[in-house]
């Protein structure tokens, strides 16, 4: 008996040798495009297949939805069993717990993607009206503000953040020390913080 045959339950059929042959015949009949080997192949495990798979997706649509998928997978690949490597049922098997746990990979996925999806598209649309006015409120209550500064203090503000200067080109521009721009633009951007009611 293999271990695969061990872990997954079944060792009944495993240790009958007249089973595990004619299970081992059936899938090289099958192999060769056998219809009737095939009906009975599946007569003789689609139970302990659709078992293993019920039990690790825990609905029966989709366990015989994915039993139905391994049986057409056995029917396209059984030339693809190597009795050297395990008995004909731990092949089935192992075809059948894969299958399942693909399965159970791509309805996580699809879940997943399926929630991006709603949380994107439940999210408000946005009211121009409403952010326009924001905006506009916005922009009067900085005005409002930056009016509240010194001159000195205003003027390095606007070049360095309207005007995109460096504080050595505002230095320059004002005939002032880097020094004293930088004080003067921290002494207005807190001014401003202040003003605004921004922490």
């Amino acid at each position: 008996m293999s271990v695969a045959e061990s872990a997954l339950g079944y060792p009944s059929m495993a240790r009958s040798p007249d089973v595990s042959t004619v299970l081992d015949a059936q899938l090289r009949r099958v192999a060769r495009g056998d219809a009737e080997a095939f009906e009975a192949l599946y007569d003789a495990t689609n139970a302990r297949v659709y078992g293993l798979i019920l039990r690790i997706l825990r609905d029966p649509g989709y366990s015989e939805e994915t039993a139905q998928d391994v049986y057409a997978q056995v029917w396209r690949n059984a030339s693809d069993y190597d009795p050297r490597q395990g008995s004909a049922l731990a092949w089935l098997m192992t075809l059948a717990h894969r299958r399942a746990v693909d399965r159970v990979r791509s309805e996580v996925a699809s879940s997943r993607r399926e929630a991006r999806y709603v949380a994107a598209s439940t999210e408000p649309a946005n009211d121009v009206v409403a952010d326009s006015a924001i905006r506009s409120d916005e922009r009067r209550q900085v005005l409002d503000c930056l009016g509240s500064l010194t001159d000195l203090q205003r003027e390095v503000i606007e070049l360095a953040y309207y005007d995109g200067l460096t504080y050595p080109q505002v230095s320059e521009r004002l005939s002032a020390s880097l020094g004293t721009v930088k004080t003067r633009m921290r002494d207005g951007l807190r001014r401003l913080r202040d003003c605004l009611g921004v922490p």
